[in-house]
């Protein structure tokens, strides 16, 4: 039993899962935060959007308003 405790591959073996457990880990956290921030970009550039469609539809009435003004005194 005291032979499997002391194996020279033990050591390396294990020291070589960590370094890929905490690569693995990095790589996600990395994953995650461009997703995060895609996530972000995207719903930025939907309020935009919105933004400016209300803007659209604002200057719509506003023309609409001067057209029935401009028929109406005619």
């Amino acid at each position: 039993m005291e032979h499997v405790l002391f194996n020279p591959f033990i050591v390396p073996l294990g020291l070589f899962a960590m370094i890929i457990l905490i690569v693995g880990i990095t790589a996600m956290r990395k994953m995650r935060e461009r997703e995060l921030q895609a996530h972000y970009d995207l719903r930025i550039r939907e309020l935009e959007h919105d933004q400016k469609m209300k803007e659209l539809e604002i200057e719509k009435a506003k023309l609409e308003l001067e057209k029935a003004k401009v028929n109406k005194s005619s």
